[in-house]
């Protein structure tokens, strides 16, 4: 089979688009979409962000040592993009995209209240690397929406819709192919399997209609589009 062969650049994909939001005190919060985003280290938890200097919310994160990652959903799909081109410097994307400010448990910054999960972020170091500097942080704390815990206190992270960017293009997150360590797991019953996962993923889905409905009475703004669109 034939094959091209292309100079160095960047071709690690897919990676998670996600919203970083930060904030100095006596200023309006700021919302920066990152991509190259990822995890670091497990104990302790941290990971990293990279982001060019010249950008609105360098200085902020630079300055205050903190940040939250927003996970961001194919509802939310619409925000991430116009958080990513458009500047802080002109423009308040909490307003423009009809997101809220939520309070953060161990930082100032504060989170995006429609992200079902928010990592609260302090910052331990900082590389320039070229083009963009990484910073490196400890990750203080977590907070999940309750509409993805299950009967048994399992958080379904991967029942949310989750966005993943690979290649100048925003994709949602589909079917599943496995499970870490399924490859030398001992074979169960595929047809038992099947049907109580099938059962577990129509309670799940039920569950979180019911959630939605009750928050589209409560709530009556459209989310994460523009507010000349409402």
């Amino acid at each position: 089979m034939a094959r091209q062969h292309w100079k160095g650049g960047n071709m690690l994909y897919p990676v998670p688009a996600v919203m970083v939001s930060c904030g100095r005190e006596g200023e309006d919060p700021n919302i920066i979409t990152v991509a190259w985003a990822g995890t670091v280290c497990t104990n302790p938890p941290m990971l990293s962000i990279s982001v060019r200097p010249e950008r609105y919310s360098y200085d902020i994160i630079k300055e205050t040592k903190e940040f939250v990652v927003n996970l961001t959903t194919k509802e939310l799909t619409f925000a991430t993009d116009y958080c990513g081109v458009r500047s802080g410097r002109q423009v308040n994307k909490f307003k423009e995209m009809n997101l809220t400010p939520m309070k953060s448990q161990h930082i100032k910054a504060p989170a995006i209240a429609e992200s079902p999960v928010n990592i609260e972020c302090q910052v331990v170091d900082i590389q320039e690397l070229g083009s963009h500097h990484m910073f490196i942080a400890k990750v203080l704390g977590v907070t999940v929406e309750d509409e993805y815990m299950d009967e048994k206190g399992k958080f379904n992270l991967n029942e949310i819709g989750l966005v993943a960017y690979s290649h100048g293009e925003y994709f949602l997150l589909g079917e599943k192919l496995g499970k870490f360590g399924y490859s030398v797991q001992k074979k169960k019953n595929p047809e038992k399997t099947s049907k109580k996962s099938d059962k577990k993923q129509k309670n799940n889905t039920e569950k979180r209609k019911s959630n939605r409905a009750t928050k589209k009475q409560t709530k009556g703004r459209k989310v994460g589009t523009s507010r000349k669109e409402k």
